[in-house]
């Protein structure tokens, strides 16, 4: 029988493996339960961990973070004066109330010239003005005839000397700190000392006036209070225009009692002071902080032209040292002004002259809030209405354009007539101070002015960069 090959054989059937599903057994009812419980442990201690975490992070989040986010939010405002508000307010009340002390006499004194012989006041029903008119000849004159004593001139001082002691804790020493080297590469520490007045408390810092010397080129700043404490200070802003700065002191340097000595200094109304009132120095007069005087305003002088706006300068017969801070107040212990060297060549008269703090409440707003004013860069005056009757436009004459600020880059002339900022019209130098208050240095308004020309006025606008004082 013959054989088949290999190659003849009948293909081989593929074989077939069984496939089957593994499956786990149910679970029993002993092994759910343990599987709940099981996974209720690990909710359980996950919640324990989140709730640990954040029992943890709150604290030192609210550490870090919220003091940073309160201190942005803290904006220091200063109310504005009134110029036609002449009132003294606490200030007069304060005097008033020396002066009813001045007018009691003596009980040795003549019983003619006592107060208390003088007729009751209160008038019966139906009596007339005429007959309250000798009342009044009667007071004026006992007040006349009536002799000061020694007694008297003690009083008034006296009562002077406890507002000076109480205002004093406002003052502060600062130290402004150079380090430089010698001709043999020996470091050296040098320091000035000036007086500074403590003009605003945001509950996270001190703010302080001072003069602008005080962080010239300063390494580091130094502030000591009434009661010997030290702390760091930081530049919070300065105006080369007023020639003062901001000095800030962070609240947590000090200690409870530090904070409870200090007296923050309210700013007074300059525009309510005259000639003949009575007036205080504080800060460094004599050239030693903590150092007074005393002296009456001699005069005071209105609409000065200043940068970008006008002012009132006092002139007081108080001799003092601006350099090293003076600061004036008035008999209800506020603040009204600071004493400047700016004007020394212009006046001869040997006076004393200080910057009215009226005129500076929005610089001192700006500079407390850490923001930089704004600066243009001109001096000027108003157009009066007879020079308006004559054809000239209603604005603020340019007296002079100040060499490389904003305005004189930007092509503005002196002679030129401003009528607009930021396109608002200004027709008065109060106008124009408004509007420069609300700008921001560092962006561009448009200036408009009216040119004279050969036979007429004619308007420019320029486009002005802010600057900063």
């Amino acid at each position: 029988m013959p054989q088949l090959n290999s190659s003849e054989k009948e293909p081989e059937k593929k074989r077939q493996f069984i496939r089957e599903k593994i499956a786990r057994p149910p679970m029993t009812r002993r092994q759910a339960v343990g599987r709940f419980f099981a996974w209720l442990f690990i909710a359980v201690l996950g919640g324990a961990a989140a709730g640990a975490s954040y029992a943890v992070v709150t604290p030192l989040a609210k550490l870090y973070l919220e003091p940073q986010a309160t201190e942005e939010s803290i904006v220091v405002t200063i109310p504005k004066d009134d110029p036609g508000d002449t009132q003294t307010g606490e200030s007069q009340t304060g005097a008033d109330s020396s002066m009813e002390d001045m007018t009691e006499p003596d009980s040795g004194e003549d019983p003619e010239t006592s107060l208390g012989d003088l007729p009751d006041t209160d008038t019966e029903e139906g009596s007339t003005e005429e007959e309250t008119e000798p009342l009044e000849e009667v007071i004026q004159s006992v007040l006349e005839d009536y002799t000061h004593s020694v007694r008297d001139i003690n009083t008034l001082y006296g009562t002077m000397r406890d507002v000076i002691q109480e205002a004093d804790r406002g003052i502060v020493e600062v130290h402004s700190v150079k380090r430089e080297v010698d001709w043999f590469d020996n470091p050296v520490e040098t320091a000035g000392l000036y007086a500074g007045v403590i003009i605003a408390s945001t509950g996270q810092e001190f703010l302080i006036l001072t003069p602008e010397g005080a962080v010239e080129q300063a390494d580091s700043i130094k502030v000591t209070f009434t009661d010997g404490s030290e702390a760091d200070g930081t530049i919070k802003q300065k105006d080369t225009i007023s020639g003062m700065a901001i000095v800030s002191v962070a609240s947590d340097q000090l200690d409870e009692d530090t904070v409870m000595e200090i007296t923050t200094l309210k700013l007074g109304n300059s525009y309510s002071m005259k000639q003949g009132d009575l007036v205080a120095a504080l800060g460094a007069p004599a050239g030693v902080v903590h150092s007074s005087a005393y002296g009456t305003i001699s005069y005071v002088a209105k609409n000065v032209q200043v940068s970008d706006g006008a002012t009132r300068l006092l002139y007081t017969d108080i001799k003092s040292n601006s350099k090293a801070g003076t600061f004036l107040i008035n008999t209800g212990g506020e603040m009204i002004g600071w004493v400047t060297d700016v004007y020394d060549e212009e006046s001869a008269s040997g006076l004393t002259i200080a910057m009215a703090i009226s005129d500076y409440k929005s610089i001192l707003e700006k500079m407390s809030n850490g923001q930089p004013v704004p600066y243009l860069g001109i001096r000027g005056q108003e157009v009066s209405e007879a020079k308006a009757l004559e054809g000239v436009p209603m604005g603020i004459y340019v007296t002079e354009c100040i060499p490389e600020g904003p305005a004189y880059d930007a092509g503005i002339q002196n002679g030129d007539i401003i009528v607009g900022v930021g396109g608002q019209d200004i027709f008065t130098m109060k106008d124009y101070q408004n509007q420069v208050e609300l700008l921001t240095s560092g962006t561009v308004v448009t200036v408009v002015v009216q040119r004279r020309g050969i036979d007429e006025y004619k308007e420019l606008e320029y486009q002005v960069s802010v600057g900063a004082r």
